[in-house]
This record gives C-alpha cells, structure tokens and sequence, in this order.
C-alpha cells in the first residue's frame, strides 16, 4: 500500500489519507479482504496522529470503501461498487430534490457542473 502524506497542502491529512485508500481500493491495488494496517501503525508510519487515521478510516467505513471487523481489524470492502451505488444514491436524492424545486432538467445540470467544479479545482 503506497501512501503519502503532504503536510504543506491545504488538503487536512485525513482527508488525503481517505482519498488515496478510496481510490486505491476502486483501482483494484488494493484488494477486497485485504487488511489495512491498525490505526497506530498507519499513524506511526505516515507521521501522524491516531485521531487522524480514526477519522479517514471512519470516512471510509460510512463510504463503504472499508469494513472494520472488531479485532479482525479493517478490511477492505468486498463491494467495490459501493462508491458507485452511494453517488447514484446521492444523485437521484439531488434530482428528486430539484424537481421540487422547480428547476429545470437544464438548470439542475448546470446546478451540478458548477458543483463539480468548485469540489474538484485541485
């Protein structure tokens, strides 16, 4: 598992941390199973704090991207699918939520694009 962390970024830690195990985990390098390193070791390994490592395995958990199993430790989640079925989720709650509204199919899709484009300026 290849992690780094840059402390200079305006990205916090944790959620550089989160990112590079999602899509590591979407990408297949990380497998479904495979056992993610204990919150300490990661935290030991990458310099940082525990509550840091708690926090993006947290995140990862409510994505569905990993699985902690008590003492068996965090996994990986056999679904790799499931970013993909809760960005579906969200995106049919937008959409229900914009027809009330009152927004044109043209107006939500733009709504969206500018979304997108102001979370994924990096």
């Amino acid at each position: 598992m290849q992690l780094s962390i840059d402390h200079a970024a305006a990205t916090p830690p944790y959620e550089q941390l989160r990112a590079q195990i999602a899509e590591q985990a979407r990408a297949g390098t990380l497998p479904a199973g495979l056992k993610l390193p204990t919150v300490r070791a990661l935290a030991e390994q990458l310099g940082l704090a525990a509550n840091t490592v708690a926090r993006a395995y947290r995140e990862l958990e409510a994505d569905g991207v990993v699985e902690t199993h008590g003492r068996r430790g965090t996994l990986v989640a056999a679904s790799g699918d499931a970013a993909h079925r809760l960005a579906t989720a969200a995106a049919v709650e937008y959409a229900e939520r914009a027809l009330r509204l009152g927004l044109s199919r043209e107006e939500a899709q733009r709504a969206v694009g500018g979304a997108l484009d102001l979370v994924y300026r990096t």
